[in-house]
């Protein structure tokens, strides 16, 4: 059977062969099952103490080992079972655990927030099945993860899961499918060497129960993810799982098998496109269950979701925002992070949403892990949702919260309140906090985060004058220009915007130049940029009101690009006597007007405030000296006729002059 396994599964042989060959003797599988036709395969496992009758089989030395391997192995600490080892755990086909015992230990085993605690309960269970061991495996997993290795890798050498593991491989040929499937996995979460004896034979077994073609979905997206975990995406024993798997209906699975196939898909089976025909069927059977779908399954399938990159699913992620409204205030801190993540990255709100997060927000901002609390700011200021309670109390929570957050986090939070261009009623107590956070860690800062932190400063009318000098150093354009995201546009825009508004509205600021070689010409750029482009359908209504109004198109600029960088939606020039000049004249101006056409994405999507870059460019205008005339979208779309669209642009651009016939 070893023979066979190398055989069918050769991409073993990159996992350290050579440097870790198997600790024992693998034998075939059928040599391991002594059950008779009939008998019940089902397995318990019986915890006696030291004193107690020794195993049959010898222990021997037995390992296993953690190897070296990116990403997915570690190398750990090894796990010796020596003859002598206690505890020990013994098979039994005599008394197996009620539903009742099972639940119970489920609830202690999730209830144990250490490892210790975890091999505790292990002593004091009397009767254990292998799927309940194997579960065991997956919560000391869960408690020691940490990336790709463990926190703690001297836990595999406690005489406990020592004790289990070697049971689980002496009695690999009793174990039922599930809980073959499920040790296995666990033991790739516990990044277990896969050629130590335990998963050689785990491996060997799972193959064999493939063969038989009788395992159901759950336990084949367990197997596929353990072999994920061990040789790859182009494994062969994978592809036989996949093949399995496709043969089914979506339509018939449980939910517990649907979610099932999203981690298996998000692991890394269904990326570049692949299986999207069985993608496509998920999604479908997903809409019909979503309504009966727990936090933890709704927060797992919006992550699969992004995994996937599955933006054709977008009526399916409607669906799943509207069950998370019943969930918000269950959601434990990672369930809520990967929901808003998801909706950030699928572009989608809810207002019931929103009004479940503004009863649960005041009470979670100053217990809620702080990347929780940074998401939710995220969420509101990337999907331009100006919720005062939400911002609010996320600010008072920062004023005494922000020496545990990092760089980032505190980068993020004020990002969101830059891009709403909104001042929370303790401003003053949360900039100052920003400016003590700056002054003692300001080295801590990656260049593109402390750009990004000075440049939402300034949308809020907050001016980092003792910081700047840093950004404009040369030794810092250049830190910026190595790193990864590299000197793009939108760098540049912020750099150039910052040096503007300094010289603006900082008339004191004696400090470093910003060299011209690192100006923009535009602020408006495509993707994304620091101005919103014009609303198409809203500035052809305007220009046509202007044209009525002034006579001829010949009167007026259309997107006018300023030495200053702002580009204006309609510029209107005047000479000294307050007469309209021809848009192509450039002499004689005595007065420009800057018409600022303002559709809907220029304002917080339930709220009538410009986002904080709309609010910056109307400043900064006026500071240049044109005469900013803001025509907000909520206003024009309520006249219905070309008398009053005209009457009301009269109004606005010359308030103070009678109607005249031009």
């Amino acid at each position: 059977m070893a023979l066979k396994l190398i055989q069918r599964f050769p991409l073993l042989g990159q996992f350290g062969i050579l440097r870790y060959p198997p600790v024992g003797p693998v034998l075939p599988s059928r040599l391991l099952r002594t059950r008779s036709e009939g008998q019940s395969s089902c397995v318990g496992y019986v915890f006696t103490s030291s004193s107690s009758k020794k195993l049959h089989s010898d222990y021997g030395i037995r390992n296993l080992t953690t190897i070296v391997k990116e990403p997915s192995f570690f190398a750990s600490s090894s796990v010796g079972l020596h003859k002598d080892s206690s505890p020990r755990f013994r098979l039994t086909r005599l008394h197996q655990p009620t539903d009742a015992e099972n639940q119970a230990f489920q609830q202690r085993l999730t209830n144990c927030s250490s490892s210790r605690q975890v091999f505790k309960l292990l002593r004091s269970v009397e009767i254990m099945s292998d799927t309940m061991a194997a579960e065991a495996l997956h919560r000391v997993a869960d408690l020691e993860q940490e990336g790709a290795s463990l926190k703690d890798p001297t836990v595999l050498e406690n005489d406990t899961i020592r004790a289990l593991c070697f049971q689980l491989e002496q009695d690999s040929g009793w174990l039922t499918d599930a809980g073959i499937v499920s040790t296995l996995l666990a033991g790739t979460r516990l990044f277990l060497d896969p050629w130590s004896t335990l998963m050689v034979r785990l491996v060997s077994e799972s193959q064999e129960r493939l063969d038989r073609g009788q395992m159901s979905v759950r336990q084949l997206c367990n197997l596929g993810q353990a072999m994920l975990a061990i040789g790859g995406s182009s494994c062969v024993m994978l592809e036989q799982v996949m093949k399995q798997i496709q043969k089914q209906k979506p339509a018939d699975w449980s939910l517990e098998d649907l979610i099932a196939a999203y981690m298996l898909m998000q692991g890394g089976v269904g990326q570049d496109g692949k299986y999207h025909h069985l993608l496509n069927a998920m999604h479908t059977h997903a809409m019909k269950v979503t309504y009966c779908m727990d936090p933890s399954a709704v927060s797992g399938l919006l992550g699969a979701l992004v995994s996937l990159n599955q933006m054709q699913a977008i009526p399916l992620v409607i669906s799943l925002c509207k069950q998370s409204v019943r969930h918000v205030p269950h959601f434990t801190d990672d369930e809520l992070t990967a929901v808003l993540g998801a909706l950030m990255h699928f572009g989608h709100s809810d207002h019931y949403f929103v009004e479940a997060m503004e009863r649960y927000v005041p009470r979670m901002a100053f217990t809620s892990h702080p990347e929780t609390v940074t998401k939710v700011m995220q969420f509101f200021g990337r999907r331009n949702i100006l919720s005062e309670t939400v911002v609010d109390a996320i600010a008072e929570s920062f004023v005494y919260r922000a020496d545990d957050y990092s760089t980032s986090q505190v980068t993020r939070q004020i990002m969101a309140l830059g891009k709403l261009g909104y001042l929370p009623p303790n401003a003053g107590d949360v900039f100052r906090k920003v400016e003590t956070i700056l002054r003692t860690r300001l080295s801590h800062f990656q260049p593109r985060t402390l750009l990004n932190l000075l440049h939402s400063c300034t949308l809020v009318e907050r001016f980092p004058v003792n910081f700047v000098p840093k950004v404009f150093n040369n030794f810092f354009l250049q830190e910026l220009q190595e790193q990864s995201t590299g000197l793009d546009k939108i760098a540049m825009a912020q750099l150039t915007q910052l040096y503007m508004t300094l010289k603006l509205e900082c008339p004191n600021y004696k400090g470093p130049r910003l060299h011209p070689n690192y100006w923009v010409k535009s602020f408006l750029t495509s993707g994304r940029s620091l101005e919103t482009p014009v609303d198409v359908q809203l500035y052809n209504s305007v220009t046509n009101g202007l044209v009525d109004l002034l006579g001829a198109r010949s009167y007026f600029g259309s997107k006018v690009l300023t030495p200053y960088c702002y580009t204006l939606d309609v510029e209107i020039k005047l000479d000294e006597e307050g007469y309209v000049l021809p848009a192509s004249h450039n002499d004689d101006v005595h007065k420009r007007i800057a018409l600022c056409i303002d559709g809907q994405k220029r304002f917080a999507t339930n709220k009538r405030q410009l986002l904080g870059k709309e609010a910056i460019k109307q400043r900064h205008l006026r500071l240049l000296g044109y005469e900013v005339v803001q025509v907000p979208y909520y206003e024009f779309e309520q006249l219905r006729t070309k008398s009053s669209a005209m009457e009301y642009l009269h109004q606005k651009v010359f308030p103070h002059t009678y109607r005249m016939s031009w």
